[in-house]
């Protein structure tokens, strides 16, 4: 029901735009959100954003590098990443939950999960 899109291998500095597509029920009706895994370490979240365009992100940095925005006629979410550092290597997933959270088991349905590769 949650479709990730959009990674690759980009080089340091560079910028990758990661889309999901929801079905129209989740879509609809849940806070669409983005998380990432590196390898070896814990899933970690990024940033969410409701129907009605309010956001929540990670963090102060991650909000100036990263951009949640969603296209609700596409029921895509986007995530816009830009001055990628190696470090920002992960899987990046998208989800879907009832409230704006940065806690994964929030999260009632996620995507599979898109490769984003930065090297330095």
């Amino acid at each position: 029901q949650l479709q990730a899109s959009g990674g690759g291998l980009v080089q340091a500095g560079g910028s990758l735009r990661l889309s999901c597509a929801a079905s129209e029920r989740i879509f609809s009706s849940y806070v669409m959100g983005w998380f990432r895994q590196a390898p070896g370490k814990e899933r970690e979240f990024v940033a969410c954003i409701k129907w009605s365009g309010a956001t929540y992100y990670a963090a102060d940095s991650v909000k100036g590098q990263f951009t949640i925005s969603r296209d609700n006629a596409k029921r895509t979410v986007v995530l816009q990443m830009n001055s990628l550092k190696p470090e920002d290597t992960a899987v990046y997933y998208c989800a879907a939950g009832p409230a704006l959270s940065g806690i994964a088991r929030t999260y009632r349905w996620w995507g599979q999960g898109t490769l984003v590769t930065v090297s330095s």
